[in-house]
């Protein structure tokens, strides 16, 4: 079955390729096309750039905000804490 799969989705592929996604009726139209490479790349690499900004900044800003609040209570040898039971 997985190899009976995988030849469907290969033909599926390449007559998609051949016709176009959107293209029903088979006619070509260069017109209506968007290049790939400078459209779609330039799209994702700005995304990544904002995505990437956003992280910085908010570790760089926020850098306790994801931590256990336990960990700014000082630390006390002689006292177990609470949560741990012998």
């Amino acid at each position: 079955l997985p190899f009976i799969l995988a030849a469907m989705s290969a033909i599926h592929l390449l007559f998609l390729h051949q016709t176009g996604s959107n293209n029903p009726l088979g006619l070509n139209s260069d017109s209506d096309k968007i290049p790939f490479h400078i459209f779609y790349s330039m799209k994702d690499i700005i995304g990544f750039i904002i995505l990437l900004s956003a992280l910085i900044l908010f570790c760089l800003l926020c850098p306790n905000i994801l931590i256990d609040p336990d960990n700014f209570l000082p630390a006390d040898p002689m006292v177990t804490p609470s949560h741990i039971k012998p």
